[in-house]
């Protein structure tokens, strides 16, 4: 079974982004990974994602990198096609973009070098460290402290004086939690500042006071723990960017891979399409075939519908973030609409796939019933849907 690539042709896409199109579909047909264990999985997914260069798509060229820069509609094409197959496969992919894409906005030389070299060649593994128990939707709730010793400043610039920084609190819901090699971890470093008090570090593996064992099981299994940081020590330099300045470069690194968790959506809401339209041709049912039934044309034409327009706006908000096109408020509000129409749309296409399936929709181990789990986290990662109503409902009003 293999996706269309008909709507590369658009002109959203250009010659690079077709060039993943047509390599991708037949190096994920041909994987063959055993996912029962969800953490042994990603880690294999990540080996041959870096080890055959998709991960190259996660950094800038002048860190091993495929592409000048980050580049929203690469990011898009390759989820697409890897939720496609395997919605596994595309969380270990997009999670190695989103874990170390701070480090790409906000690093500073000699960090970039230490990790995005091996992030693109699947040597290390990366995690995004924002939510916390009482701070999902709500970032500036955190109650992660970061204290710094011996000069480091609170200025808002980076202050290489300090000999280490302190961080105490809990992160939950961290993608990778338990298997990444480094977290990019937000906390306040002015804690009555709100999100204006906001620092993002870099806090490796085994570092002091760090515990990453807390394992959180979910209905579709990936890699997930809880954090908790116990005056864990890192170094002076451990901060990313500016002092401070850390809100701004969780919703600069958010950004970037929004329109890319639509992708994603679009990629199951695809299989489920394909998997309905294969199943409807053969069901025997009343002497014809499923497909035969004006009813089963008619939901076969709604779930289509669906995925193109949820497909277009996705497509409309990685080529508006590539090219810089209109306003940074305009570029947002075209994520949010993507993220938002394209993962409520691939619910509804794989429930009426489900559906159409009958009885075999809801036995375990049906492509149906997995992707019925596997959609559902998107509704609520990387910004909920009704975050994403009210940015776009602020716009409109504005």
């Amino acid at each position: 079974m293999t996706p269309s690539i008909a709507h590369l042709s658009l002109p959203f896409f250009d010659a690079a982004h077709r060039d993943i199109g047509q390599r991708l579909p037949a190096w994920a047909a041909a994987q063959d990974v055993d996912e029962r264990d969800d953490r042994a999985a990603c880690r294999d997914w990540v080996r041959r994602l870096g080890s055959d260069g998709w991960l190259k798509y996660c950094v800038a060229a002048e860190h091993g990198g495929a592409l000048p820069q980050l580049d929203s509609r690469a990011l898009v094409v390759l989820r697409e096609t890897l939720a496609f197959y395997s919605p596994l496969a595309d969380f270990a992919f997009a999670m190695q973009g989103l874990g170390s894409g701070a480090i790409s906005l906000g690093g500073t030389p000699a960090q970039q070098a230490a990790y995005l070299p091996a992030v693109a060649r699947g040597d290390k593994i990366a995690a995004f460290a924002l939510s916390e128990p009482q701070a999902g939707s709500d970032v500036a709730a955190m109650q992660t402290i970061a204290a710094c010793a011996e000069g480091a400043g609170a200025g808002g610039q980076r202050d290489s004086k300090a000999a280490h920084w302190r961080l105490n609190g809990t992160k939950t819901w961290i993608s990778n939690g338990g298997l990444a090699d480094f977290y990019c971890v937000f906390a306040k470093t002015e804690p009555q500042a709100g999100s204006r008090g906001v620092t993002a570090f870099i806090v490796d593996k085994g570092a002091p006071g760090l515990d990453d064992s807390a394992h959180i099981h979910v209905m579709a299994p990936h890699p997930l723990a809880t954090l908790k940081l116990t005056d864990c020590a890192v170094a002076g330099d451990a901060p990313l960017g500016d002092v401070n300045g850390g809100f701004k470069l969780a919703m600069q690194t958010l950004d970037i891979f929004r329109a890319s968790v639509a992708g994603a959506a679009l990629g199951m809401a695809r299989r489920a399409l394909a998997e309905a339209i294969d199943y409807a041709r053969q069901r025997q049912m009343f002497g014809q075939t499923l497909a035969d039934f004006q009813l089963t044309q008619a939901k076969l034409g709604e779930m289509a519908a669906l995925i193109d327009a949820g497909a277009l706006l996705t497509y409309r908000a990685a080529w508006m973030r590539d090219t810089q096109h209109g306003s940074m408020k305009e570029r947002s509000v075209a994520a949010a609409m993507a993220k938002m129409t394209a993962t409520e749309n691939a619910q509804r296409v794989i429930d009426m796939a489900l559906q159409m399936h009958g009885g075999r929709g809801v036995e375990v181990g049906a492509k149906v019933e997995s992707l019925y789990r596997d959609i559902r986290s998107l509704r609520i990662y990387e910004g909920a849907t009704e975050v994403q109503q009210l940015i776009i409902g602020k716009a409109v009003l504005q």
